[in-house]
């Protein structure tokens, strides 16, 4: 007890003396006090089931080993090429309704005043999945276009193996809304090219000889197997020791 006494006594307390021109002023972060700091509460927060899914797919899609018929939608159109591509398909949008109903209205006021009226076959931009696979089946489609994050993914898997089948140049391009918006709506999956104009046709025998070095004639391969921040570490750690090991048996033999 005494030494106990001896101790308490010996600790001297350090007491702080006020500046006098400085006042102190404690945070409050009650209600109407300071703002509150901001914190990182990310592992805190309950997100929406479809964004916990979303994650947990995208991880599982590095984790797992993926076969090649899913791995080759990650393998897009370079952005060079897809925007000379993107810019060439622009230029074939199908009419819109409002433009539609007023070449109709056009052309009716044209018979009812007896003037002959010509109809042309329009050269658009064809967009369906049904109506691809079609084009494709009959040799009709010259150039395929298909999106890499269509979901599911079955709805498009199948179909670069049916474009090289009949050896109809295909490529895979990233965002499935770019070739909505192509076709005036809010996503595709796949666009189709039956034909071109005169002037357009060197861009795209350019554009489909490119296409099918990178996806025709290429084999897809396996994806996946990434590992992990903390499983990349610890492999590393595993690695180094294996091959400290090794040095120290060499020297031994040397």
């Amino acid at each position: 007890k005494m030494k106990v006494a001896a101790k308490s006594q010996s600790k001297q307390v350090k007491k702080t003396t006020a500046h006098p021109l400085v006042q102190s002023t404690p945070r409050s972060f009650r209600l109407g006090g300071d703002i509150i700091p901001k914190r990182d509460v990310t592992r805190y927060v309950r997100y929406p089931k479809y964004i916990q899914q979303q994650r947990q797919k995208a991880v599982l899609i590095n984790r797992l080993k993926v076969p090649p018929t899913i791995n080759q939608f990650n393998n897009a159109l370079d952005k060079n090429n897809a925007v000379q591509l993107l810019k060439l398909l622009n230029n074939y949008k199908p009419e819109t309704r409002a433009q539609k109903n007023a070449r109709l209205t056009a052309e009716a006021e044209a018979k009812a005043a007896g003037k002959t009226v010509e109809n042309k076959k329009p050269v658009v931009l064809k967009y369906g999945l049904n109506h691809i696979t079609e084009l494709v089946e009959n040799n009709q489609a010259k150039l395929v276009v298909i999106a890499h994050n269509v979901d599911p993914i079955e709805l498009v898997a199948w179909l670069p193996a049916l474009c090289k089948k009949k050896n109809i140049p295909y490529c895979i391009v990233k965002g499935k809304d770019r070739l909505g918006a192509l076709v005036n709506k809010k996503t595709a999956s796949a666009v189709a090219i039956t034909s071109v104009r005169k002037e357009d046709e060197a861009q795209l025998a350019t554009l489909t000889t490119t296409v099918r070095g990178l996806f025709n004639e290429k084999r897809a391969s396996f994806g996946g197997q990434k590992l992990g921040f903390r499983s990349f570490q610890k492999a590393k750690k595993i690695q180094a020791a294996i091959d400290a090991e090794n040095v120290k048996k060499a020297s031994v033999l040397v």
